[in-house]
């Protein structure tokens, strides 16, 4: 029993580690699946994000739309 006893530690330690393996693996997933939503939603909106800052583009229109509207 008492190689039991000295071994107890070390395997409720690796069982605590995974534990928070697992947590930190599901958050880390998390994080990257609404990371690559919001920046699709924004690319949807002619939002893009760079080194530079933020782009904000320009919804492209048709020239026949253009004249009609300003006409």
């Amino acid at each position: 029993m008492s190689a039991f006893s000295k071994l107890a530690p070390l395997v409720i330690l690796f069982v605590v580690l995974g534990i928070f393996a697992f947590i930190g693996y599901a958050i880390y997933t998390i994080a990257n699946d609404v990371a690559d939503k919001t920046a699709q939603k924004m690319e949807n909106r002619h939002f893009s994000i760079s080194k530079d800052g933020m782009v904000v583009g320009v919804k492209e229109k048709k020239e026949e739309r253009y004249v009609d509207q300003t006409q």
